[in-house]
């Protein structure tokens, strides 16, 4: 488990100096550029690119998991079960419409820049979180809840002993999820004036410059992959502490 965690810290690090390698990127991307063709996004360096677009994942999945993780537990309390439906059908709303239409929805209101991209990147990544937590809560036998309450427990030692350690491959595996998606959906969001790897995949796609979207789009696949697998070895170690 050590050693994975520390091949998975490798991965990560090896890949920001890869992202460093401005020049690198350029000669590498120049044979697939066509002549009259930048083969590399000029106004920013790839690096540049990688930080704007992980700060927008990071932000928008902090508050997936400050937002999504409380109102799982609390719609599964007893005092918060007459608000299922209600949260499972609102936060069915952000993946009802496509992510542009969820990044335009907020424009009027916070006008072009990072918050709009923020807010509506977590409206998207919502769902897989709070599905995950309402699986891993809800599925707790009641005969088990029943006997530790027969043993003295609480109403917090119960949820902390007993439901949390039996949910957690379920909320991680929805957190997983939302992580994902919004690395994913991200490439959207220079859309409403904010930047990212999304830039030279758009830049490219209004050009019809094939090098342009690889910048773009080869990093964000890594990312992806390497973000996977760091929540995937995250439940291992956390599952068995739990």
């Amino acid at each position: 488990m050590r050693r994975q965690g520390l091949l998975l810290l490798a991965a990560w690090l090896g890949s920001f100096w890869l992202f460093a390698q401005q020049s690198g990127w350029k000669h590498a991307l120049s044979y697939v550029a066509s002549k009259n063709q930048t083969p590399i996004f000029e106004r920013n360096t790839l690096w540049e690119l990688v930080w704007q677009h992980l700060n927008l994942c990071l932000f928008s999945m902090l508050l997936v998991m400050i937002i999504g993780l409380p109102l799982a537990l609390f719609v599964t309390r007893s005092y918060g079960k007459p608000f299922l439906g209600l949260v499972s059908n609102t936060v069915n709303i952000g993946q009802i419409f496509p992510p542009t239409a969820v990044l335009f929805l907020f424009l009027p209101i916070f006008g072009f820049g990072p918050t709009a991209a923020i807010i509506a990147l977590f409206i998207y990544g919502l769902l897989p979180t709070v599905r995950g937590g309402l699986l891993g809560l809800s599925t707790i036998p009641e005969d088990q809840s029943n006997a530790a309450l027969g043993c003295g427990m609480n109403a917090w030692q119960i949820l902390w002993r007993l439901e949390f350690p039996q949910a957690l491959p379920s909320i991680l595996a929805g957190l997983r999820t939302s992580l994902i998606l919004i690395i994913a959906t991200a490439t959207v969001a220079p859309l409403v004036g904010t930047g990212g790897l999304g830039v030279p995949i758009i830049a490219g796609l209004s050009t019809n410059n094939v090098a342009l979207v690889l910048e773009g789009a080869l990093p964000v696949a890594l990312i992806a992959v390497l973000a996977d697998m760091t929540v995937r070895w995250l439940e291992q170690v956390l599952v068995r502490w739990a």
